[in-house]
């Protein structure tokens, strides 16, 4: 049976290569910066092929007739532009295009077989990223439709992430990277998939790609819940300087500068360095003293023909102090503000530094072959203290986490598209490594940051993950699309405990195969209709695997999605959705007490709604809606409840954009009250809160002011049900224990260009 597959597919290619009577080849570019745009559609109006650029800005239509074809391109934030082309028989033609920078128009926007689920909604522009409040890279996850973020720990800590009915905690359910290379840590000293983006400045953001769900198959780790891609600048418009301030001693400086100019654009050749740096005390009564700085440099360009090198470098670091979650009945008696700390000695720093280099080439035949190697370096420190007198009436319960590691990393792809009559085909082939060297990663009691008064865990990790992967596309007579992928992962973890009184290196080994398939059938250019299916999983902590031997350590998670993209009108654009995901029973090490705890089966099932709307050419609404029931299973109904996970989430807004440089926002987000603990016997309060930008930009200036949380509401960042006990009480409570999230807040900043 296998050799007859093999034999059947060998004939399709060996046909689509004789089939080849004339078509048409193109290279698309940005006409002001000469960069190559990657993601344009190309329709042929005269019947219904349509196609995207890749990469390298080119597209092809490699099969078509003889006679003139009218080809119309079009892109977000581009000028439509329409061209006639002559196909001779046994002949390609060539041609360059390039588009003009233009106003966002929704109505431009076709549901193709190209773009449909995967581009449609799931890029974020720069027009998102440029009208919302943001201090950090991880505000920019607030874009992701039914995404929440949390901060609880002085604002240099990873954010708490909730998506899809999963509390991911620090990043154990979503996979994040930024230019492919990983954000996550696995076997983290404060938890698994640990994912900190404070390293990479907003500003260089050029777009995130993300999805929900696990139905892609170069996603691995962690890719359960959704992954986001954050993809930085290739080249910059203008070099800028830009200064901000804000209440409560907020200050922030970015410096981005070109440094090869335009007639090196021209010839796709571009060079910036960036840097940040931001201080803040925050409106906390004990003053954060938070400090954090990036540098970055990049350099993108082609360095032969159709063969583009793309290298960056960057580092990371930030130190700040922090005053903690704190328990109702403090505030409650009065022992202190909502504002106040029990403990003021928590707080931390880290750094990261990144080298990260890809060559993209596309061979004669049109294949595409992607080499990339990053290395990272990761420090890591953070002090906390989360039950306050409940182990230690005399000390505390202050703990230290830290640790210090190396991640040497490869992606390899190689994608080349055939054709057999009306079926398009599109075969991608990869291979991902990565090696985390971990060292000296520690969990103790201290006192006061300076004395340690007891070593909890400390030792040395080693982790390899090697994949491959297929994914296979096709694209049937203009209607139907099939993609099917799969992808094998394998582990070694290693694990020295020092703590033990003889060396012994524990070591495990694993594997895990994860099908993908989804069906997606274009009834007309506005409406796409699809159904997704596969398994995805995220690993354990290296310390749980060697404690559990090996078993049950990768947790498969099963899902599925039913959906539909629609266009009811030309400036109208909604996406609905019903999914659902299967978790196995997985062993969580729990980095606070080092401990391992055994999580159950979960079930969450539920709705998303996103809708896109331009009332004029220059207003636009927004909103995104999901509605999860996140349960336990295997247990009674009554403890069934997942702590923390959200059920009812929302974001969205009006924007409007005028020819005249003013542009300005006003946003929402609402998280609905959910359970705090299994049997939903304590109450995360949620809230909704109104955020406003408004930006006026010239061609040497632009000034803007931004506004957090309007209406001055009160509500809880970050919330615990957890068991504590204050200096003078004689027994503990279990009770809600929150960070309480940030009141009104003002900011303005002023950039110059040049």
């Amino acid at each position: 049976m296998k050799q007859f597959y093999l034999s059947f597919y060998c004939l399709i290619l060996s046909f689509a290569a004789f089939a080849h009577e004339g078509g048409i080849k193109g290279h698309i570019q940005d006409s002001l910066s000469g960069s190559k745009l990657t993601g344009i559609t190309i329709q042929v109006q005269e019947s219904n092929l349509v196609t995207s650029s890749d990469f390298l800005g080119n597209f092809n239509f490699p099969e078509i007739k003889p006679g003139t074809y009218t080809l119309k391109v079009s892109g977000l934030g581009y000028e439509t532009q329409t061209i006639t082309v002559a196909v001779e028989e046994q002949k390609t033609t060539s041609i360059t295009l390039y588009l003009l920078p233009g106003s966002f128009n929704l109505s431009e926007i076709t549901i193709t077989q190209d773009q449909g689920n995967t581009k449609t909604f799931q890029d974020i522009t720069k027009l998102d990223i440029g009208l919302r409040p943001m201090r950090s890279s991880q505000d920019v996850l607030r874009l992701v439709p039914g995404l929440v973020i949390a901060q609880h720990a002085g604002g240099g800590k990873a954010e708490q992430i909730f998506l899809r009915g999963f509390d991911i905690d620090h990043g154990t359910d979503i996979r994040l990277s930024v230019d492919d290379m990983p954000v996550n840590m696995v076997s983290h000293a404060h938890g698994q998939g640990y994912a900190d983006l404070h390293f990479l400045t907003p500003e260089l953001i050029d777009n995130v790609n993300f999805n929900k769900g696990m139905y892609y198959a170069n996603q691995g780790d962690f890719n359960t819940a959704g992954y986001a891609n954050f993809n930085t600048k290739n080249y910059l418009d203008q070099s800028a300087v830009k200064f901000e301030a804000g209440m409560f001693d907020t200050y922030r400086a970015v410096g981005m500068f070109d440094l090869l100019g335009d007639s090196y654009k021209q010839k796709n050749q571009s060079a910036y360095i960036s840097s940040e740096y931001m201080y803040t005390n925050g409106y906390f009564k004990s003053p954060q003293n938070f400090n954090r700085i990036n540098l970055m440099g990049k350099y993108h360009g082609a360095i032969a023909k159709n063969k583009v090198l793309t290298v960056s470098a960057s580092t990371f670091s930030s130190k700040w102090e922090a005053s903690g979650q704190i328990p109702e009945r403090a505030v409650k008696e009065g022992l202190i503000t909502r504002f106040g700390s029990i403990d003021d000695k928590e707080g931390g720093k880290t750094s990261r530094s990144n080298i990260n280099m890809k060559l993209v080439q596309q061979l004669d035949n049109d294949a595409m072959i992607k080499n990339q190697l990053f290395f990272i370096n990761y420090n890591f420190l953070l002090f906390s203290n989360f039950t306050f007198f409940l182990n230690d009436s005399v000390n505390g319960d202050q703990i230290k986490q830290s640790e210090n590691r190396n991640i040497y990393g490869y992606n390899g792809s190689y994608t080349i598209n055939h054709h057999f009559g009306n079926t398009k085909l599109t075969t991608e082939a990869g291979v991902q490594l990565r090696y985390d060297d971990v060292n000296n990663i520690e969990l103790s009691h201290t006192k006061q940051r300076k004395v340690t008064l007891d070593q909890l865990a400390f030792g040395q990790i080693d982790q390899f993950n090697g994949a491959v992967y297929l994914d296979e596309t096709f694209r049937i007579a203009d209607k139907f699309t099939i993609n099917a992928g799969v992808r094998y992962d394998h582990f070694q973890f290693e694990y020295v405990n020092d703590l033990d009184t003889n060396y012994n290196r524990q070591v495990q080994s694993k594997g895990i195969a994860s099908p993908k398939l989804s069906l997606f059938y274009n009834a007309t250019k506005n409406l796409q209709v699809y159904v997704k299916g596969g398994t995805g999983f995220h690993s354990n902590d290296t310390r749980v695997v060697t404690a559990q031997n090996g078993q049950q350590i990768l947790p498969r998670a099963f899902g599925s999605d039913l959906g539909v993209i629609v266009k009811p009108a030309k400036n109208l654009l909604v996406n609905a959705a019903a999914w659902i995901i299967d978790l196995e029973q997985e062993f969580v090490y729990v980095g606070d007490e080092a401990v391992v705890e055994a999580g159950g089966y979960t079930r969450r099932y539920g709705a998303d709604l996103s809708v896109r709307y331009q009332v004029l050419k220059w207003l636009f609404i927004d909103t995104d809606v999901n509605y999860t029931v996140p349960r336990a299973l295997n247990v009674s109904a009554e403890e069934a409840y997942i702590p923390l996970a959200p059920t009812l989430t929302s974001i969205g807004g009006i924007t409007t954009i005028f020819k005249n440089g003013l542009q300005a926002s006003v946003r929402y987000r609402m998280v609905g009250d959910r359970a705090a603990n299994e049997m939903n016997t304590v109450t995360a309060n949620g809230y909704t809160l109104f955020d406003a930008v408004i930006n006026f930009k010239r061609p040497k200036y632009a000034i803007g002011l931004s506004a957090e949380n309007l209406l001055n509401t009160e509500w809880n960042e970050a919330q615990f049900d957890t068991e504590s006990r204050l200096k003078n009480e004689t027994s503990s409570v279990s009770e809600l224990h929150y960070t309480p999230g940030t009141p009104f807040f003002v900011k303005g900043s002023l950039t110059y260009y040049f």
